[in-house]
């Protein structure tokens, strides 16, 4: 109507969203409060608050699930690394360590219990936490001291692996190589008869010597049957050692043929390192490290 005055309450220009104004979206026009004032809108209040906390819930971003624990399954640890070893933990092994393997002093326990972990670490087997298995342990043999024999590095192991778990843990690794590099004559008696037992019944058989003997003789390609010689140097041994004369060598008497001629201490197979090797492990071991 021609000079009549707009509504008092119709929208004249876009207002900015707040109480009592809804946004000028595709919905229409912002609308004004109500007649009344603000007095009237008041219980509208809390459900405006309720959906702007909605909007803003909805648009701010979800946080990402933590690594390793997608779907609800736990973290794991990677194979290989190293479990964090506290200075207390590292110090109560090397107390333990050094009164069970006497030859070692402390530090050089400390030196062995961290070459331990090292070679664990750098381990792929499925051992990798817990320690070393047959094949690393028998890698080990051999980058180390140069030893070759497969069935006596095997025995070797097993003499290692005193609860008999298929795994050699960081205790057994420093009390086996007490014996093994610094061993008084008996232990290292007691560690050779154990390696040369491969059945483990307390005694070294005719069947043992000469399987032992035909894997650790260099085969001549001019010899017709080289088993004939192995099993003249059996016939040797027993008649040397063999002092109950049984046929099989005991304890007793692989302890008393060795007392009376230390050459016999290996007679059927290498079984401790050389004196070069040896020293070479030591060095490299324990560099830096004085005796307590």
């Amino acid at each position: 109507m021609k000079g009549t005055s707009p509504p008092p309450f119709s929208c004249q220009r876009p207002r900015p969203c707040g109480y009592g104004a809804k946004r000028l979206d595709a919905r229409g026009p912002c609308r004004p409060w109500p007649a009344g004032g603000g007095a009237a809108s008041l219980h509208r209040r809390p459900a405006l608050r309720r959906q702007a906390l909605r909007r803003s819930r909805s648009r701010a971003p979800k946080p990402s699930p933590p690594p390793c624990r997608a779907e609800g399954r736990p973290a794991r640890v990677a194979r290989g690394a190293p479990a964090a070893m506290s200075a207390k933990r590292l110090q109560q092994q090397v107390e333990a360590l050094s009164r069970s393997a006497r030859h070692f002093n402390k530090n050089e326990v400390e030196c062995l219990i961290k070459l331990f972990d090292t070679l664990v670490t750098t381990s792929s087997d499925r051992f990798g936490t817990v320690g070393f298995d047959r094949n690393m342990f028998r890698d080990t043999l051999h980058r180390t001291f140069g030893m070759t024999d497969d069935m006596v590095m095997d025995r070797v192991f097993r003499t290692f692996d005193r609860d008999n778990d298929s795994c050699i843990s960081v205790e057994e690794w420093v009390e086996g190589l007490s014996v093994f590099l610094r061993g008084t004559l008996e232990e290292r008696i007691k560690y050779c008869f154990e390696v040369y037992d491969l059945n483990g019944d307390g005694y070294i058989s005719r069947e043992e010597m000469f399987q032992m003997l035909k894997n650790s003789l260099l085969k001549q390609p001019s010899e017709e049957d080289p088993d004939e010689g192995i099993k003249d140097l059996v016939d040797i041994a027993l008649k040397k050692m063999d002092h109950d004369h049984d046929g099989k060598l005991s304890f007793a008497d692989f302890e008393k043929a060795v007392r009376d001629d230390n050459l016999l201490l290996e007679a059927f197979g290498p079984c401790l390192p050389d004196i070069k090797g040896s020293l070479a492990f030591e060095k490299k071991t324990f560099k830096g490290n004085r005796k307590l």
